[in-house]
């Protein structure tokens, strides 16, 4: 039994993880209307970038905090024009373009970090930010800052988003843009400038999943973001493509799948079993769990 709470455990911190990233990925998809593969890599980024900037200040948490979340804001914000230069048609997603644009940053990225930083080698965090020590143990459940920041966070921003989304002007375009570009043209609502803004807002919470993954994992390697775009897009298709309630339940499911796996599975199997789950539900209903919002 502690071995199953010690794993759902991990699993809701892990799983609130691919909850944010599936929110970015399908906000992106639904305002911008981009299909950004690498925005995993983009998250990864930003771990080094903290990295960084915690051995030049000492391990000053917030400055290392502030850096990663406004470099992630900042990348996403300058790579916007590329991906509205090959847009051919702002009233539908260009998959093929985009999907090309997208995994051409990541490759950038991924093979930037294998040469520039640390010689290639996986970085560690020090335990400034990862606040190793646990707050609770009681025989093998053992309750780690990271996975109480994680879970906590997680919650707070996709309520937070959620408000966002339909209490507030900017939210109300979002939701205009993504049931109806050619409409919401038509009323007055700038594609271009909101789209910039679903960016930005994309970037923040990959700024604010870098941290997250510091505590959880405590070190990064350059091919983590690959590893994790594959799980994110799973996510995303799993669920159906722009839907975002559905990304928040099936982010949640599959990390406590992978977590109940490693815990009771002997090897590396949890990756492979999530993922045949994953194709099972595909075959079964190939427009996603919700339904595709796009």
């Amino acid at each position: 039994m502690q071995v199953f709470i010690a794993q759902i455990l991990n699993g809701l911190s892990i799983g609130s993880v691919y909850m944010l990233l599936a929110t970015a990925f399908n906000l992106l998809l639904l305002v911008a209307m981009i299909i950004h593969f690498s925005y995993p890599q983009v998250v990864v980024f930003c771990m080094y970038i903290i990295w960084l900037v915690l051995k030049i200040t000492n391990n000053n948490v917030f400055f290392g905090i502030l850096a990663g979340v406004s470099s992630a804001i900042l990348f996403n914000i300058i790579s916007a024009p590329l991906f509205q230069k090959i847009m051919k048609n702002r009233e539908e997603v260009d998959i093929n373009a985009t999907m090309v644009l997208s995994m051409a940053i990541g490759w950038i990225i991924t093979d930037v970090l294998s040469h520039a930083f640390n010689n290639g080698l996986p970085i560690q965090f020090p335990e400034e930010i990862t606040g190793s020590k646990p707050l609770f143990r009681v025989g093998l459940i053992s309750i780690l800052p990271g996975q109480v920041l994680a879970l906590s966070i997680g919650i707070i921003v996709v309520v937070g988003f959620f408000i966002l989304l339909y209490k507030t002007k900017m939210g109300r375009a979002f939701r205009a843009i993504a049931e109806d570009p050619a409409g919401a043209k038509l009323v007055g609502i700038p594609l271009v400038k909101t789209g910039f803004q679903s960016y930005a807002l994309s970037g923040a919470l990959g700024g604010l999943t870098a941290v997250l993954l510091i505590m959880l994992f405590h070190s990064a390697s350059p091919g983590l973001g690959e590893q994790v775009s594959h799980k994110v897009l799973a996510v995303s298709i799993v669920a159906g493509l722009g839907n975002l309630v559905g990304g928040l339940v099936v982010g949640l499911a599959l990390g406590i799948l992978e977590a109940l796996v490693q815990g009771y599975v002997s090897g590396n199997w949890s990756n492979a079993i999530a993922f045949v789950v994953m194709l099972v539900i595909i075959l079964v209903k190939p427009r996603g769990l919700f339904g595709v919002k796009v």
